[in-house]
């Protein structure tokens, strides 16, 4: 049954479906308003089904394998596992007790399963402390939480989870920042969730919750799939290398400032970095209204390809605010690739800005991108 209550927006995957059943023809007084009922239906069903509660429909040339936890444990060479529970029933009761157990220097697969629950911790991964698997009972089932917020120079400092190591994975795991902010009147401190600074890095079904600078993605090569991010003001940003597929970015409004915020902030520092941020097959909505990047250097590069946006984004698209000068097109890229949805329209967007063509954005279509065929287990 149709729960008229459901918010399409908040609920993500969530897809609403009214199921019709022919109406007989009514005698007498009762045919007219029987009529005008099948209309009424027949007009409500059509709206739904064009508009999809506001998400681009899928036909069935796009659907794809599902890479859940067995399949992708499957294709992880794991030595052995270390169970964290909340309730004691394993090795360990926090994160970074089980991250601390695995050796300096590891050289073989470990999966650190963390089952369902919320571990109010933050968590650290060193440099020296690669090839980990941390797999979760599912994105919204195990949690992890934190409040830390700090000014400019202290956005490191207040991530909730951090991972300098190379070789890293994780899948079905919640990240989340919830220190006060976001309302009137409040600083405007970083509050990351996530960062994201070693090399050879994959999230699967992964969810990043935060408001402002949600995503910090450091620096590396980087690959996020189904996963779930939100916030306001440049909520993923860095000088990553990274591919986002299939992910769902969701908008929240800011109310602090006058000025939108920005999905985007990348930091790309010269014209031979292969840094960039590449947003492919996804959908953006929300409920504020934010530009798709702002731009942070002169050789900053994002590329939103085959996206459905949202009328949350704003007609300009991208923004040159707090930039010293006016943004050089041959410099930096800010790119859109054949997406859709009410926030596609160029008609007013940033001069500077491009919509590519076939051969301008083939490098930037898929993990030829991230070069991940030489270490992703799976995509």
């Amino acid at each position: 049954m149709w729960d008229p209550h459901l918010n399409p927006l908040v609920a993500g995957k969530t897809r609403l479906k009214i199921f019709l059943l022919p109406i007989p023809d009514f005698p007498g007084e009762l045919a007219g308003d029987m009529q005008s009922f099948k209309a009424v239906s027949v007009l409500l069903l059509a709206v739904l089904v064009a508009g999809n509660c506001g998400f681009p429909a899928k036909g069935d040339s796009e659907k794809k394998r599902v890479i859940d936890s067995p399949l992708l444990s499957s294709k992880i060479p794991s030595s052995h596992t270390i169970k964290v529970d909340l309730d004691g029933d394993g090795d360990f009761k926090s994160v970074q007790e089980a991250v601390d157990s695995v050796p300096e220097g590891n050289s073989d697969w470990v999966t650190i399963h963390v089952r369902a629950g919320v571990y109010r911790e933050k968590v650290i991964i060193p440099e020296k402390k690669p090839y980990i698997f941390l797999r979760g009972n599912g994105k919204g089932k195990t949690w992890i939480v934190w409040n830390d917020s700090g000014a400019k120079n202290e956005t490191s400092e207040s991530a909730t989870f951090a991972v300098y190591a190379p070789n890293f994975i994780a899948w079905g795991i919640s990240f989340k920042n919830d220190a006060a902010v976001g309302t009137a009147g409040t600083p405007f401190n970083q509050s990351v969730a996530a960062l994201v600074g070693g090399d050879k890095s994959a999230f699967y079904h992964c969810g990043f919750y935060s408001s402002h600078n949600t995503l910090f993605d450091y620096k590396g090569r980087h690959f996020y799939e189904s996963c779930y991010i939100q916030g306001s003001i440049d909520f993923i940003f860095g000088r990553g290398q990274s591919l986002f597929l299939s992910n769902e970015v969701f908008v929240l409004a800011e109310k602090r400032s006058k000025i939108h915020g920005s999905i985007t902030s990348q930091n790309r520092q010269g014209p031979d970095e292969t840094s960039g941020f590449v947003f492919l097959k996804g959908r953006v909505y929300g409920v504020g209204y934010v530009y798709l990047g702002r731009v942070r250097s002169a050789h900053a590069r994002v590329i939103f390809a085959k996206t459905y946006l949202s009328k949350t984004i704003v007609p300009e698209g991208w923004s040159s605010w707090s930039f010293d000068g006016s943004p050089n097109p041959d410099k930096l890229l800010y790119g859109e690739y054949k997406c859709h949805g009410p926030g596609s329209d160029r008609t007013f967007r940033a001069t500077w800005s491009r919509q590519l063509n076939d051969t301008e954005v083939a490098p930037f279509l898929g993990i030829k991108f991230i070069n991940g065929k030489e270490w992703l287990p799976i995509y």
